[in-house]
């Protein structure tokens, strides 16, 4: 097993985990733009709006991330945390990095007090799915929606 730990990135970790990120991107279909990858990140860094952690081995080799996004239940009145991304590199897999990002994930949720962390996954990630249950996450059987606003210009009378 190769060692590894599990780290907070800061904006200063961008360039070790962009093109993890990068790769991510890639994997669902989006074409490959390193500066993109760092640009985003690095805003997100930068203006405290998500939080990452990541894995590095003993040679400072980024293996994996996970992505976590705030958000708030008005109703229970706690903060959540949406898991929006998880990536290992293939390299890497197999190796538990995702277990213990997952992991990590989790002790961030609870040291700031959230009631619980949102992850949303396709229908044939099989694996991913594994693990999330195996962590003791439970399906739900909600429908999720989405209003795609790329491409509409909003009208005065709109707004």
């Amino acid at each position: 097993m190769m060692p590894f730990t599990i780290q907070q990135a800061s904006v200063h970790d961008v360039d070790l985990i962009a093109p993890l990120f990068d790769a991510y991107r890639v994997f669902y279909q989006q074409a490959s733009d390193l500066h993109l990858a760092k640009k985003f990140l690095h805003e997100r860094l930068q203006q405290q709006q998500s939080n990452i952690f990541f894995a590095i081995d003993q040679t400072n080799q980024g293996l994996g991330f996970v992505q976590l996004y705030p958000s708030f239940s008005s109703v229970s009145a706690k903060r959540l945390w949406i898991l929006n991304d998880l990536y290992v590199a293939e390299s890497a897999r197999r190796l538990g990095v995702a277990r213990q990002l997952m992991l990590r994930a989790r002790a961030f949720a609870i040291q700031t007090g959230a009631k619980g962390l949102f992850l949303e996954t396709t229908h044939d990630n099989h694996q991913g799915q594994s693990l999330y249950e195996s962590l003791g996450y439970l399906r739900n059987s909600e429908y999720y929606y989405f209003l795609d606003l790329q491409d509409q210009l909003v009208s005065p009378t709109d707004a």
